[in-house]
């Protein structure tokens, strides 16, 4: 029989969100059709009076492939909304979302499942995993529902319980794993079906800090070998900050800025971003492409070489002590830039960003 769900072209994004809303109430569809037409924010108090409540505001943005977008906010931002949506987990009140191109709102039942089952993976805070089954056969357990034969299953979850780091535990039950072993499980389970594109609902919330920290360096070790494309939500900013390649920072379901963590620890576009940027350490989030300037063919660089990717922090020593500027260069060994130690010093000790005003 063949697949409802179609290949995608290599170009486009993994994901799309035009003008997403999702409105709770039962008059949300007739209310936010009397507000819209032109595509902007509705206004949320006017919601609320009428007995609705704005969970996602006017969302637009895409993803590309192979991208770690972190969403971001506190209790009540819309950021578990938004997911959801994404997922059509929720139906969006209105927009419009396409997923490796294909209409996600147009979908039928049976299509909609077909896709969460080929290209989807999925992991929330609770790790919901089933309690009488063993790590394998929990891990087997998506892929059996799929269809596929026992042997296969369990080969395959043997391959995930390798990846994550539990070969020898395979055979435990929930009940004897720690609460970071069993968010691994969690993890090996939705990887099991190869999705394309992965989503997660504040996974390490509910670890201690030192598993959670643990489970971070977990989750980048995994995205370096499957460069999956995610939307992780978190209300952690230093978490957010050293996961994601760009973050979405939420509030009362308007996302008041999507960025790389550079940019938003730099230039906060609101108040409210800066209020979440001003405690941060900048030289801990910063990458040297932030701060390297043009390469000027009259200035003598060092000998000393730099990687654009390589956080402040771990190379500020060297830079400094180095009486020319830093060659700065990119994944071939190509220079693209040079590093001043001066614009270290501004990192290190110099003022805070400028943010707007209110």
């Amino acid at each position: 029989m063949p697949s409802s769900v179609t290949p995608a072209s290599e170009n486009q994004p993994a994901i799309v969100c035009d003008s997403v809303f999702k409105i709770f109430g039962d008059n949300a569809k007739e209310m936010l059709a009397g507000v819209q037409g032109n595509n902007n924010d509705v206004d949320a108090k006017t919601f609320q009076e009428a007995g609705c409540i704005v969970g996602v505001n006017n969302a637009s943005f895409n993803v590309s492939k192979g991208e770690k977008l972190i969403i971001m906010g506190l209790s009540g931002s819309g950021k578990s909304t938004l997911l959801r949506c994404i997922s059509r987990l929720t139906d969006a009140t209105a927009g419009r979302i396409f997923v490796d191109g294909q209409d996600l709102l147009a979908m039928t039942n049976k299509q909609l499942i077909e896709l969460r089952r080929e290209k989807m993976g999925m992991v929330f805070q609770s790790f919901a995993l089933l309690p009488h089954k063993t790590v394998l056969e929990n891990i087997a357990f998506p892929l059996q529902i799929k269809g596929v034969s026992t042997q296969d299953s369990i080969k395959k979850a043997m391959d995930m319980v390798e990846l994550v780091g539990l070969r020898g535990r395979e055979n435990y039950f929930p009940r004897e794993l720690s609460g970071g072993q069993q968010q691994r499980v969690g993890i090996a389970r939705s990887l099991a079906v190869e999705p394309d594109i992965w989503f997660l609902d504040e996974p390490f919330s509910a670890l201690d800090p030192l598993i959670r920290k643990e489970m971070q360096d977990e989750f980048l070790r995994l995205q370096s070998v499957l460069n999956k494309t995610i939307l992780f939500v978190t209300h952690d900013f230093d978490e957010a900050l050293r996961l994601a390649d760009r973050i979405a920072i939420m509030k009362d379901g308007v996302i008041e800025q999507l960025d790389t963590p550079a940019n938003i620890v730099l230039n906060p576009a609101t108040e409210y971003v800066h209020k979440f940027t001003e405690d941060v350490p900048r030289e801990k989030v910063l990458r040297i492409e932030s701060v390297m300037d043009p390469i000027n063919s009259s200035e003598a660089l060092s000998n000393l070489k730099v990687s654009k990717d390589a956080i402040i922090e771990t190379v500020a020593e060297a830079v400094l002590s180095e009486q020319h500027p830093v060659a700065v260069t990119d994944g071939n060994n190509g220079v693209v830039g040079a590093l001043h130690p001066s614009k270290v010093i501004n990192v290190l000790f110099g003022g805070r960003a400028n943010h707007p005003k209110q």
